[in-house]
């Protein structure tokens, strides 16, 4: 990659914030821990299919829709009011995740180093908000953004167009940073450079083309640029 982006968009849901902090709550509505990646990647799954059908989807509608089709599969005797009540838990607790380590700094590392930092989730832009609330890290931040705005949801390339329309930048002076490949190959594939964090010592898939940028952390990402 030649030269520091002027922007750095970063994908929330699972790039941010942490989603094993919330395996507790899907304890709590009668589900495993470890059905929140489940519970994650079906939304993704519904989210993708309404944006190629051409349907501007809530990300929180098919979140609570999903949270409540499984524990109504778990639980088939609950009452239509607690599947409510539970699905709803579920949806709390994912507006009130914690960050992984890495982020709250990471981004402070980036604002210091001169890169607007700018969120671009299909999610709420409140979800974002809430989840860096009085860290540092909320000052450090250009802007927060919705691939709703742009009426569906990434890797749709209207996603990313909207985020660079917004914060008034071309494609080349931009970077994308997720932990999802499917995300990067989105925003590669209208311009913008790439960064993947790899938390986890993955394999980068070989059918996409390859990031611009591969480190463990956004702390990391940062001392790259």
């Amino acid at each position: 990659m030649t030269g520091r982006p002027v922007a750095a968009f970063l994908d929330v849901n699972d790039t941010l914030s942490d989603l094993g902090s919330v395996g507790g709550a899907f304890v709590d509505a009668g589900l495993r821990a470890e059905d929140v990646r489940t519970w994650y990647l079906s939304v993704l799954r519904d989210g993708f299919a309404a944006t190629v059908l051409g349907d501007n989807a809530s990300y929180a509608a098919i979140g609570t829709d999903v949270a409540r089709s499984m524990i109504h599969a778990a639980h088939t005797d609950r009452s239509d009011a607690d599947l409510d009540a539970a699905a709803q838990s579920i949806m709390t607790a994912m507006v009130a995740a914690q960050p992984h380590p890495d982020v709250v700094p990471g981004i402070v590392a980036l604002n210091e180093v001169g890169v607007r930092v700018i969120t671009l989730s299909n999610g709420s832009t409140d979800v974002a908000r809430t989840l860096l609330g009085d860290t540092p890290a909320a000052a450090a931040m250009d802007s927060y953004l919705s691939a709703n705005d742009a009426g569906g949801w990434k890797p749709s390339p209207a996603a990313y167009r909207h985020g660079l329309r917004s914060a008034g930048v071309a494609g080349v002076e931009a970077l994308m940073v997720a932990v999802h490949p499917w995300d990067l190959e989105g925003a590669r594939r209208v311009g913008m450079r790439t960064a993947w964090i790899n938390r986890t010592g993955a394999t980068y898939p070989a059918h996409f083309g390859a990031p611009d940028i591969e480190v463990t952390s956004l702390v990391d990402l940062a001392d790259r640029l």
